[in-house]
């Protein structure tokens, strides 16, 4: 099993589409994020490798409030379930509503981007009788 800091955090769990996100966030670090694969803990831009626009989108509450509110905070992840990008888009949710914890002024600057906000949309299900969710089986008229 991975080791996982026992130093003071702030933690909680957020979810997109069927992917979920742990996070703890470490005050006063040195700006360190890393995500736990499997054993191992890796940082942020090895574990979605070349998907620059994933890590930009995690990001991108910092990117909003500028760059002195991601200064002094360390922050481990582990993302379960599915799907890199449901995974980045639960990582990002769990930045932006903690900024706004940490500082209720910031709320002013992320709520207009639309970064407070569950995406609540998942896959429909398969129904009986259909090809996929809603494709049905060709009709022949004999």
């Amino acid at each position: 099993m991975a080791k996982t800091s026992t130093k003071k955090y702030f933690g909680t769990v957020w979810r997109r589409k069927s992917s979920s996100a742990v996070v703890k966030l470490f005050p006063k670090g040195k700006w360190e994020i890393t995500v736990r694969k499997w054993e191992n803990m890796i940082s942020l831009k090895e574990y979605f490798g070349g998907h620059a626009y994933m890590i930009e989108d995690v990001l991108y509450p910092f990117a909003v409030l500028g760059p002195k509110a991601a200064k002094e905070f360390d922050a481990e992840i582990v993302v379960r379930w599915w799907w890199l990008m449901g995974q980045a888009e639960a990582i990002r949710l769990w930045i932006a509503r903690w900024l706004v914890k940490m500082n209720e002024d910031n709320r002013k600057l992320l709520k207009p981007y639309g970064l407070l906000k569950r995406d609540p949309r998942i896959k429909e299900r398969k129904k009986p009788g259909l090809k996929k969710a809603r494709k049905s089986p060709q009709w022949s008229k004999r």
